[in-house]
């Protein structure tokens, strides 16, 4: 191909490709590339480290007392104790933050934008969302201990423990990843394209319809990938539940009650049970007992973001 002056025509694609392969690089963007991928393989190296580190220290009570570990409670001595009943206590926290977090979150996200009209309120209301997101958790665990603890005994959730149990750290950790939660779900729907929407109303649908029908099928791979975001910092958390009364050494929870009674009772999580135990005197918590308890909580985490990144792929899959 040639110009109209007989010389050759440049061919834009082929130097956009070019380009894309690091063909035309400066130094200045081959140095910024080097310390990128040195800085990603510090990061990578250190992360081996310590799974490494932490693994070693688990073998041996593995070794020992294979899965009677994970099904043993809490206990005085390093030969009976167990994470059990953190575990209970981090999976009902996470089943509080699903039930309260998720559907305010995306409901708030759809109004910001699918209904809310552009202007200052609007902006100030994006601002807030963005910046409590970045606000320290020991901030929110401030606000349970002083708003959420006492609402939950007062309305009669309070049990033995006025107000300092699971039901008040479920509250507190979903109010700690809400912003999340909306941050994420706002970017999955307005990343779905709008010709999706003036088809939709192109043939006669409300915009409730279009939401529901079209615009929310196609957000939600997105919404469900944030949930992996927000379920991952609500597990590994530990100074809110240090704040609001989480209990950080050994207590029997209570046996043959029912339902509300383990609700409003004492409690734990995996995070807190990890930190007690790397506290204690007796080298077998801190060497073997901490790090095992570090394996479990990876292991949870992983679960549940594995059942995050399954529903979303079988979703793909559908749509």
């Amino acid at each position: 191909m040639t110009t109209a002056d007989g010389h050759p025509a440049s061919r834009p694609d082929a130097d956009i490709v070019d380009a894309l392969r690091g063909r035309g690089l400066g130094v200045g963007a081959l140095v910024f590339e080097g310390a990128l991928l040195v800085a990603l393989l510090s990061a990578l190296s250190i992360l081996l480290v310590l799974l490494a580190d932490v693994v070693s220290g688990a073998l041996p009570t593995f070794r020992t007392r294979g899965i009677g570990f994970v099904l043993s409670g809490l206990s005085l001595s390093p030969d009976t104790a167990g994470v059990l009943t953190g575990i209970a206590g981090s999976v009902t926290i996470a089943a509080i933050v699903v039930a309260l977090a998720f559907p305010v979150g995306v409901a708030a996200a759809l109004y910001l934008e699918e209904y809310a009209e552009e202007g200052w309120g609007t902006t100030l209301v994006d601002t807030t969302v963005r910046n409590l997101a970045g606000v320290p958790s020991i901030v929110y665990g401030l606000l349970g201990l002083a708003v959420f603890v006492p609402l939950v005994d007062r309305i009669g959730l309070g049990g033995v423990s006025h107000g300092r149990n699971v039901i008040a750290a479920g509250i507190t950790m979903a109010v700690l990843v809400l912003p999340i939660v909306i941050i994420t779900s706002a970017e999955a729907i307005r990343a779905v394209p709008q010709t999706i929407r003036e088809a939709g109303f192109g043939v006669g649908a409300t915009r409730w319809e279009v939401i529901r029908h079209h615009v929310l099928p196609s957000a939600l791979p997105g919404i469900l990938t944030g949930t992996v975001l927000t379920l991952a910092r609500a597990l590994g958390e530990t100074a809110p539940l240090l704040v609001i009364g989480v209990a950080t050494g050994y207590f029997a929870p209570p046996a043959n009650v029912g339902v509300l009674e383990r609700l409003t009772g004492p409690y734990t999580a995996l995070p807190v049970i990890v930190f007690s135990w790397s506290r204690q005197t007796r080298p077998e918590f801190l060497e073997t007992l901490a790090p095992a308890a570090i394996v479990v909580l990876l292991g949870v985490l992983f679960t549940l973001n594995g059942a995050a990144v399954w529903l979303r792929n079988r979703h793909d899959r559908r749509w």
